[in-house]
């Protein structure tokens, strides 16, 4: 994700007059628990097949401690699943060895793509850098 932000903010460098310095991207969920006063327990986890429901992201975590919360996004129309989710430990030392052991396997379907969770923040604009069409 950080070369795909990093070609970015290059190919807007070297194509407009106004450009954006990388850090004022932003990015929206991390491999590496961010630096805070408060360790990160939660977990981002893509790439869920449409077979996997709560309980067995549920079982599939567990193995790893205690898990607080599991929440799998629903699309509001179809009501199937987004193919993400999130995963709430006890502690971030679990959080961790989970994520380092999960990331990349099969969970009924295809791979895992897992990541720390950042914070939703509300109120704040997203800016997005647009890129103009060449």
């Amino acid at each position: 994700m950080r070369s795909l932000i990093r070609f970015i903010v290059r190919r807007n460098l070297a194509t407009t007059s106004n450009p954006v310095s990388p850090s004022s991207l932003r990015s929206y969920c991390s491999h590496s628990p961010p630096s805070t006063s408060t360790p990160n327990s939660k977990l981002f986890v893509a790439g869920l097949s449409w077979l996997v429901d709560e309980k067995s992201l549920k079982d599939a975590f567990s193995l790893f401690g205690h898990v607080s919360e599991v929440r799998i996004m629903y699309d509001k129309d179809s009501g199937r699943s987004r193919g993400f989710g999130f995963v709430h430990f006890s502690n971030a030392d679990e959080a961790m060895s989970a994520k380092d052991a999960m990331d990349g396997k099969a969970l009924l379907g295809g791979p895992l793509r897992i990541s720390f969770a950042l914070e939703k923040v509300r109120g704040a604009p997203v800016v997005v850098p647009r890129l103009p069409n060449t």
